[in-house]
């Protein structure tokens, strides 16, 4: 008999992340082509680093900070959801968090008891359904529509809620399919949720990359909401700080606490290097970000451009936001998007991800990532010209 320990249930139902593992298998191959990971190329700018380099200097990061953040870094941010976001917020609604992830799975854990429905659209980021797993909570996926661009299907989520709905969880600017969903769908999701008193739990990560005249719209701005919605943001995609896991939440003073309770034994608190980067990142110079979006409105179109060369395998919907887009796979071997991602390194050289990944509705597709460079773009699809030519 064997007696020796198990991994828990809770634990065991999480598959393994497809992100990660087309990474490890992307460092087995010589040369790769790599747009399987959204993360950015470009390096944190000079004047975020310096200020964390000031602060070692001068001996201010060897301890913690409160487990909510350094008070004049919730300062700066109240200041930046008021000017960004359209959100009245104050010092005590802020948690300063180790990237979004590490916030919004205490936000998860706090407001999710064993049993309770959390509603996602799909396709959605994988992490948000395991926080959901993991606090022993159901996800309930309701299929986005695709042919209008992967925008919310409202009626959708209607019909999806039940006695035991407790959330809606979604991210927009989506990963992984870009879609940016506009103030007026947000507003109509703001009244189903009020109509039922749910919460609504936002991942914002991608809010200063769309295009083509979309704008991010934060459900966090309507006032009737305040009780009712927890924004998630972070420093790591707007500056290039994927590597400083440095995030923050907004919520309703009388709910921080509480999250605050899964948040410590999580975290403690954010590293405070990282959080004095942040106030780095808050209190200089925006050129960066719009620069950012720039680069990535460009790397979208190249690849856009290149993708519609090759019809006859990918069908694809221009996305319009975040630096993330997920073409659909025309050819029957794209039924299994794993294999098909697996045999594309292996053949092509190009490392991808499989749409399987994101929820139920995304088997069949394959999410690229266009945070890179153009070189990068154009190497990857010369050698899928080559392969399925």
């Amino acid at each position: 008999m064997n007696n020796s320990p198990s991994a828990s249930e809770r634990v065991r139902n999480i598959p393994t992340s497809a992100i990660h593992e087309m990474t490890r298998l992307s460092k087995q191959v010589r040369d790769v082509a790599f747009l399987s990971w959204a993360k950015p190329t470009s390096d944190t700018p000079e004047h975020i680093k310096e200020a964390a380099i000031s602060a070692i200097q001068k001996g201010l990061v060897g301890g913690y900070s409160e487990s909510s953040g350094m008070l004049e870094l919730r300062e700066e941010i109240v200041k930046k959801l008021k000017r960004d976001n359209n959100i009245d917020a104050e010092p005590s609604e802020i948690m300063v968090t180790i990237g979004a992830i590490e916030g919004l799975s205490a936000t998860i854990m706090a407001l999710i008891d064993p049993g309770d429905e959390v509603i996602l659209p799909s396709p959605n980021y994988s992490t948000h359904a395991n926080e959901v797993i993991l606090a022993l909570g159901k996800p309930v996926f309701v299929p986005t529509i695709e042919e209008k661009g992967f925008i919310l299907d409202l009626e959708g989520i209607q019909r999806a809620i039940t006695p035991r709905t407790k959330a809606i969880f979604y991210c927009s600017p989506s990963n992984p399919a870009g879609a940016v969903f506009d103030e007026a769908q947000l507003r109509q999701l703001a009244q189903i949720a009020l109509e039922h008193n749910l919460m609504v739990i936002t991942d914002e990560a991608y809010e200063y990359f769309t295009y083509d005249g979309h704008r991010h719209f934060s459900i966090g701005s309507i006032p009737e909401m305040k009780r009712n919605v927890v924004s998630g943001f972070t420093f790591t995609k707007t500056y290039a700080m994927t590597g400083w896991r440095i995030g923050y939440l907004h919520a309703d003073k009388a709910l921080i606490p509480q999250i605050s309770k899964a948040h410590i034994p999580f975290a403690i608190c954010a590293p405070v290097v990282s959080q004095y980067a942040a106030l780095a990142a808050l209190k200089g110079s925006q050129v960066c970000v719009k620069e950012f979006r720039e680069h990535y409105l460009a790397t979208r179109n190249l690849m856009c451009d290149r993708l519609m060369k090759l019809d006859s395998v990918f069908e694809c919907q221009k996305p319009n936001g975040s630096y993330l887009m997920f073409p659909k796979i025309l050819l029957k071997e794209g039924a299994d998007s794993s294999t098909f991602c697996k045999e594309l390194l292996k053949n092509a050289k190009v490392s991808t991800t499989p749409g399987v990944a994101f929820g139920p509705t995304g088997e069949g597709h394959l999410r690229l990532s266009f945070c890179v460079s153009e070189d990068e773009i154009n190497k990857a699809f010369d050698r899928m010209d080559s392969y399925f030519g």
